[in-house]
């Protein structure tokens, strides 16, 4: 089968498509035929050699819609299902970027129902991190929230969700983003910042680090999104990161959420599978309003 590798770290021509064995579902996993899947900052930190590993081949992708093609013993779903899933590593041989791909059974959910598969690629990675990042946080309905970076994938899913908990939701985006930030929820929106000691909660999906920490009031509370690179506590501020993982009971929220009107699914372009080192370069480009997705 086809899949999108890394064999050497550099810019987006670095991206080969290799042919490799078709992966077998061990006991709690289930493969899936990928019908197609995003492309995300992580994809690019990984063929850049971010995340290490240095001389070894290196798959892509952790965003998978597509069908259970195979099972292991003990998995619970069938073959046939419509599903989605999050792939995480950024050191695996194989990633969701390729024909098929094997994940744990417990990293499954059903597919959106009525939305097609490339829109459904744009889901787990994203919207797992903003719900997770919400958990994380943890405020309460009424609570203020200042997400950056909110016409953004990650950003734009935590302003709804958000939204949804009863959270006021102030976004921070570029100026011409104020009419999708608030249509996504948002009761305010910034393009400058917040003032300091404004919001109980910063959600730094920009990644713009102590400017967005000094928004928060003393003993509130600011999330990154880059495990380690958050800056540290102070004001009696607590500060983290969310660093995601694969949840199939979270994904099947989102997904009801989806499929309830909630949350938006954004597609910017899509691409061939063997045109990954294109798609690569486009999202080097940056200016997207939704995700570059690869379709097998």
């Amino acid at each position: 089968m086809r899949a999108a590798v890394v064999r050497t770290f550099g810019g987006p021509d670095a991206v080969e498509i290799a042919e490799v064995p078709v992966p077998e579902p061990g006991a709690g996993q289930v493969r899936i035929k990928v019908a197609a899947g995003a492309l995300n900052p992580v994809d690019a930190g990984v063929r850049a050699g971010f995340f290490g590993g240095a001389g070894k081949t290196l798959g892509l992708g952790w965003d998978v819609a597509g069908t259970v093609d195979a099972v292991g013993v003990a998995a619970a779903w069938q073959v046939g299902d419509p599903v989605v899933a999050l792939v995480p590593g950024v050191a695996e041989p194989l990633g969701a970027h390729a024909e098929y791909v094997v994940v744990g059974a417990g990293a499954v959910a059903k597919a959106p129902a009525g939305v097609d598969a490339v829109h459904a690629g744009t889901l787990p990675l994203n919207g797992l991190t903003a719900l997770q990042a919400l958990d994380l946080l943890d405020l309460a309905p009424g609570a203020s929230l200042l997400v950056t970076g909110a016409a953004g994938a990650v950003g734009a899913f935590a302003v709804q969700l958000a939204a949804h908990r009863g959270i006021e939701v102030t976004g921070h985006a570029r100026a011409g983003d104020e009419e999708l930030v608030r249509s996504l929820g948002a009761v305010g929106f910034t393009a400058e910042g917040g003032l300091p000691g404004s919001v109980d909660a910063v959600l730094d999906a920009a990644v713009l680090g102590e400017p967005a920490l000094e928004w928060v009031r003393d003993g509130g509370a600011y999330l990154g999104v880059h495990p380690g690179a958050q800056p540290g506590p102070v004001r009696g501020v607590r500060t983290g990161a969310v660093e995601v993982a694969a949840d199939g009971a979270q994904l099947a929220e989102l997904v009801r959420l989806v499929e309830a009107g909630v949350l938006t699914l954004r597609v910017a372009e899509t691409y061939a599978l063997e045109e990954a080192a294109k798609a690569h370069a486009r999202l080097a480009e940056g200016g997207l309003r939704g995700r570059l997705v690869l379709v097998p």
